[in-house]
């Protein structure tokens, strides 16, 4: 069983996403595990963050002010891998750093960091052959995002070759600007573990531990990142603390959701 896998296994997934390089990430990847996360998203700083709504494009922007380089980020993952041997740590970002020094290349930082699973999210399923094969030979999970145009004819190249878990992004749009109803959300995902077995992860636009307990109850795991980033940004060094404080209330309703009887 791998990390991710095993994740999973535990019950619904609080799969938590910061930015590397924006304010004390080390500090609050640690704050993040004290708060109750099971899977960890670090994401990857880019110049356009297509996907990326107001709160992540800043950090973006504060992260690369910074001086923040891919090196700073593996060594953050490496650092990471051993504080928390056991939780599983994801890269998400987009195709440029992870390929200007070839896919081979970046596989091999991943697997010696510890990393477990990458999120690339401008590059198509259908162009899988520029990472995915070099991933897959490290032992690293290609995580793919499917959406809610994500029709019946598509989705089997989005699986094809996907591993780790499913990530559902629930709205048409950026992140951390909406939220879709949870019918919505409910009808997806049964439609999509029709067809995979791997874990579905929900994201876009959940802030609050009520609509985190809403998708646990539908959802294999509960992705969030926006409203964790808006408090790094409004805490700065004081921010792992804030982090930790919310991350605990996420969990605290996700455990509370999944024990409410049938």
């Amino acid at each position: 069983m791998t990390r991710l896998s095993a994740a999973f296994f535990r019950g619904p997934a609080l799969v938590t996403f910061v930015t590397a390089g924006d304010g004390p990430t080390l500090a609050i990847l640690d704050a993040l595990v004290a708060g109750g996360a099971d899977i960890i998203e670090l994401g990857m700083p880019f110049t356009d963050p297509m996907a990326d709504g107001p709160a992540i494009q800043a950090a973006n922007i504060r992260s690369l002010g910074a001086g923040t380089t891919t090196a700073d980020i593996l060594l953050l993952a490496k650092q990471f891998r051993q504080r928390h041997p056991d939780t599983p740590l994801v890269l998400m970002g987009y195709a440029n750093p992870m390929l200007r020094r070839g896919p081979e290349w970046f596989a091999d930082a991943c697997a010696d960091a510890g990393v477990d699973g990458v999120i690339c999210v401008d590059l198509p399923p259908e162009e899988d052959d520029q990472l995915g094969p070099a991933l897959r030979a490290k032992g690293i999970d290609p995580i793919r995002l499917a959406t809610p145009t994500t029709d019946a004819a598509r989705l089997p190249t989005v699986l094809n070759g996907a591993s780790g878990f499913l990530y559902y992004v629930s709205v048409a749009g950026i992140t951390g600007l909406q939220q879709a109803q949870a019918s919505s959300i409910a009808d997806a995902v049964a439609r999509l573990k029709a067809a995979t077995d791997l874990p579905v992860a929900v994201g876009f636009g959940i802030r609050t531990p009520d609509q985190a307990a809403a998708v646990a109850r539908i959802a294999d795991g509960v992705v969030v990142g926006s409203a964790i980033v808006e408090l790094v940004e409004r805490h700065g060094l004081n921010a792992p603390a804030a982090v930790q404080t919310y991350v605990r209330t996420l969990r605290t309703a996700i455990d509370l959701a999944v024990k409410e009887p049938a």
